[in-house]
């Protein structure tokens, strides 16, 4: 195998990518072949990194053939999903409809019964978390809550302000050691009733007589 050599601007990339990718295996190819780059054997660059030296050598012979391309993660496709992507707008026009426009006697959707749905309509068998993959996949929210805003009373709105604001005023009068205001002068008194206050003091103390006559 030849032997590693990298321009200033190949070893200034992959310097970047080491310090900036958030996929450690890519890292760990960078640093692999930023190390080899500078002298290190393949044995000591697998150690230091904690994996075989087969693959330490793959990495490098990838490097070399390829560049950059060779260094990253392969993925597998994977099995394609069983509900087909052309379904997607009958499924957001059923959860749009909701299950009683399906002839179904339910209030909302769920993914289950998406699902069975489904299976009773085209012979597709998915399961529930098939079917929430795929709904979020294409932005479809089975579940439609339905919220009621009610708008506030106007005149009630005003009378809980005054109110309010009568109270901080007899708070903040306690607090200053001011007697809270009396009741206006024209309120009318019951003639049948008649309040006599007697103060008699001994020893020290006072006691506060309230009398009250009715005639």
């Amino acid at each position: 195998m030849r032997r590693i050599r990298l321009t200033a601007t190949e070893q200034a990339h992959l310097e970047q990518i080491f310090k900036t990718t958030d996929d450690r295996r890519l890292r760990d190819r960078c640093q692999a072949v930023l190390m080899a780059h500078r002298g290190r054997k393949r044995q000591t660059i697998a150690q230091d990194l904690g994996v075989h030296r087969t693959t330490v050598r793959l990495w490098l012979k990838q490097y070399h053939e390829r560049g950059l391309a060779g260094l990253q993660i392969q993925w597998a496709p994977g099995q394609p999903g069983r509900i087909p992507e052309t379904w997607a707008p009958t499924l957001q026009t059923w959860v749009q409809q909701g299950p009683q426009g399906c002839g179904l006697d339910r209030a909302n959707w769920t993914y289950e019964e998406l699902a069975t749905h489904l299976y009773r309509t085209t012979g597709i068998e998915v399961k529930r978390t098939a079917m929430r993959v795929f709904c979020q996949r294409h932005d479809i929210r089975p579940y439609r809550p339905t919220y009621r805003y009610l708008r506030g009373n106007p005149e009630k709105q005003q009378i809980a302000q005054e109110e309010l604001a009568a109270l901080k005023k007899t708070r903040a009068a306690k607090s200053a050691g001011v007697s809270p205001p009396q009741a206006s002068p024209d309120r009318r008194q019951d003639p049948g009733e008649t309040a006599a206050v007697a103060c008699a003091g001994g020893g020290g103390s006072q006691d506060y007589v309230v009398a009250l006559a009715r005639h």
